[in-house]
């Protein structure tokens, strides 16, 4: 198993692209500490992802708050001895059109996605300084491609500096032996849409983007999990600063 005796941390633990990718890290023999805002949440996904409680933590909180990311971070230390990845996964998504868009706004893709993910990665390479380890950053094609149905002019200018970032601490944290890497999603079927859309309106608008993708249909958080142990495993072990599209090839073109 890939993952036998590593820890990880994700952040959106909780539901969607992290929970799902944390169950398969578990599956794989690793250990893991799941973030999220909502400790319901996080507590109902930890007992279904391991019900012994033995090989998952919850560690709740607003990424935005760089403490949130240390406690997370110190739990991961101080319950299974280390902290090998982070799945700095944590997000938000609510199109609208750049003309409406408010300060407020503004702030809460660049405080959750950007300096969530800054300060996260931060705390983590800390604890990865005398071992090494993989950080594996969720970013957006939104952040490689405008898309006209969906005005995102904030969420991706959050995730373009997630991208960035990317690229410059993978040079800055090589000699540590510090992996960091992207993935950029296109439509990924999640619970992120029913923050912004009634549960009708999820089953009505949904399925009118699987054409948007040249494979003909919406991706599954399975399918950018599985990227995402990728570039976290031993497998990728010559793979930093890259920013993977998981898009079912829309960033390669248009029929």
């Amino acid at each position: 198993m890939r993952f036998e005796g590593k820890v990880a941390a994700v952040t959106g633990g909780g539901s969607g692209i992290g929970k799902e990718t944390a169950a398969r890290f578990v599956a794989e023999g690793g250990r893991v500490v799941l973030n999220g805002r909502d400790a319901a949440k996080l507590d109902a996904a930890a007992r279904e992802i391991d019900a012994s409680g033995e090989r998952v933590a919850v560690s709740a909180g607003d990424i935005a708050n760089p403490a949130t990311g240390a406690a997370m971070v110190d739990m991961a230390v101080e319950r299974f001895g280390a902290l090998d990845v982070l799945f700095n996964n944590a997000g938000v998504f609510n199109p609208k059109p750049f003309l409406d868009l408010t300060e407020a706004d503004y702030d809460w893709y660049l405080d959750t996605i950007l300096k969530g993910k800054f300060f996260a990665a931060q705390a983590a390479a800390k604890a990865m300084k005398d071992r090494g380890g993989a950080i594996v950053q969720t970013g957006s094609m939104w952040a490689i491609q405008a898309i006209g149905a969906t005005p995102s002019a904030a969420y991706s200018a959050a995730n373009a500096g997630v991208h960035a970032m990317v690229r410059n601490l993978a040079l800055e944290l090589a000699p540590l032996k510090i992996r960091i890497n992207a993935i950029a999603p296109a439509v990924v079927e999640t619970p992120v849409y029913s923050t912004f859309l009634s549960p009708e309106q999820v089953k009505e608008v949904l399925p009118t983007f699987d054409a948007f993708h040249p494979l003909g249909r919406n991706g599954q958080p399975s399918d950018v999990a599985e990227a995402m142990l990728f570039l976290a495993s031993d497998q990728a072990s010559w793979i930093t600063g890259t920013v993977l599209p998981v898009d079912g090839g829309v960033t390669a073109g248009r029929q």
